[in-house]
């Protein structure tokens, strides 16, 4: 009997240790994903303020959209949860809207090769944060999962494991930004 109660309680400890691991493991694919999704993010912010000041050179009166840029921005660079995260990447994706929608005023912009190169790199940032954004939330959507299935679930919440947020964005901003070179 007392090697039956042994046995039993090494499988269970077996068990948790497994499960431990396993979420530790998943815990830190889902930091990576999100690491992912900053560097993309960074590199967006970085080649925010060329666009602008190439704009500002064609187009210096639409101060309000440099300032709405601006600070949208920098409210991006300061989020610090995946919920602020994706507020501030919803108001920079609309402000950055309202900066191609000023350029369409400006067919001499349009044509300017810097603006065009620019135009080119910001696309092609567009859809490696879609990517980054995705293979996040497919990750968070795995760590979610195992944290929640019994009885890894009394695993995770023995040890403070907690379900981790998606980065969701407004229906609004789903389409990328649009760049146009007519």
């Amino acid at each position: 009997m007392i090697y039956a109660l042994l046995g039993l309680l090494i499988l269970i400890g077996l068990y948790v240790a497994t499960t431990y691991n396993g979420l530790i493991g998943l815990r830190q694919r889902v930091n990576n994903a999100w690491s992912q999704v900053d560097v993309q993010l960074r590199r967006r912010y970085d080649l925010v303020p060329n666009l602008v000041s190439t704009v500002k050179g064609y187009a210096s009166h639409e101060r309000e959209t440099f300032e709405t840029i601006t600070e949208a921005r920098s409210r991006a660079i300061a989020a610090g949860s995946v919920g602020e995260q994706a507020d501030a990447e919803n108001m920079l994706s609309s402000a950055l809207r309202s900066l191609f929608a000023v350029v369409e005023n400006y067919p001499e912009l349009k044509a300017d090769a810097n603006f065009r190169q620019l135009q080119t790199e910001l696309s092609d940032i567009e859809g490696k944060i879609a990517f980054a954004r995705s293979f996040y939330n497919d990750t968070v959507q795995k760590f979610n999962i195992r944290t929640q299935v019994f009885p890894a679930n009394v695993v995770a919440s023995l040890f403070g494991f907690t379900a981790r947020s998606y980065f969701e964005i407004e229906e609004a901003v789903r389409e990328p930004v649009q760049v146009s070179f007519d």
